[in-house]
């Protein structure tokens, strides 16, 4: 926890750092930010990214893959993930259902390895939280310390929070037609770039941990009522 606050410290590379308000009722002089547990999405976790991508609707599937994305295709793309190449992220809720996830993609084997690609989903319901830009920054972290100095963002025109983000992090945007482009220049990884990544993974894995404990915790409770209710059926019924 020590690395953790020290990463966020004065002198970090972070921008203040990956948070969202607690709630838009309280006055913004009593809020306290929150940081965003953002986790790194591993191969045995497809089904939880089909399930993610597969609840989009058909105008945010156009604005993710650049074209309106059959379920078929869909499930195309999340076989083909590649997981010892690319980064994936992601950001639960309390169910453990992915909320929001983006894909850092490298370079392929044998071509330049400076440049990485950047794209991002989120759930309807949990937009307007930040998690798009959130989960930018989680990459940049990821990428500039993969020794990548140039981010790129391939988007639709019309996908103005795409771009937002984007701008927002001082990218150059060029605009071609219905397509925008978007590069960010990443300065050298540092000493403190990396025990950034380092503590921010491992706060999100404990998040994640306790979310799954918690989930079994009530699943238990949920069984145990049922055993109950089973009991006090029988006996109301040999009473009767």
């Amino acid at each position: 926890m020590a690395i953790f606050k020290a990463s966020l410290g004065a002198g970090s590379f972070l921008r203040m750092p990956m948070i969202e308000p607690r709630s838009a009722s309280t006055p913004a002089a009593h809020q306290q930010p929150v940081l965003v547990p953002i986790r790194s999405i591993g191969p045995d976790e497809r089904e939880r990214i089909a399930k993610h991508l597969l609840a989009l609707d058909a105008h945010d599937r156009y604005l993710r893959f650049g074209y309106s994305a059959s379920d078929e295709q869909i499930r195309r793309y999340v076989d083909g993930l590649d997981f010892e190449r690319d980064e994936l992220f992601g950001i639960y809720n309390r169910r453990l259902e992915l909320i929001a996830m983006a894909h850092l993609a490298f370079a392929p084997e044998g071509q330049p390895n400076e440049c990485a690609e950047f794209g991002v989903s989120v759930s309807k319901h949990a937009r307007g939280r930040g998690y798009g830009a959130r989960l930018f920054e989680r990459a940049e972290v990821t990428a500039r310390n993969a020794d990548v100095r140039m981010l790129f963002i391939h988007a639709l025109s019309e996908n103005a929070a795409m771009l937002k983000i984007a701008r927002k992090a001082g990218a150059s945007v060029v605009r071609s037609g219905s397509e925008s482009e978007a590069h960010l220049e990443l300065p050298e990884p540092t000493l403190d770039s990396r025990m950034s990544e380092i503590a921010l993974d491992h706060f999100a894995e404990i998040d994640f941990q306790l979310k799954t404990r918690a989930k079994q915790f009530w699943a238990f409770l949920a069984g145990l009522q049922e055993v109950r209710r089973g009991v006090q059926e029988a006996r109301d019924k040999s009473s009767a």
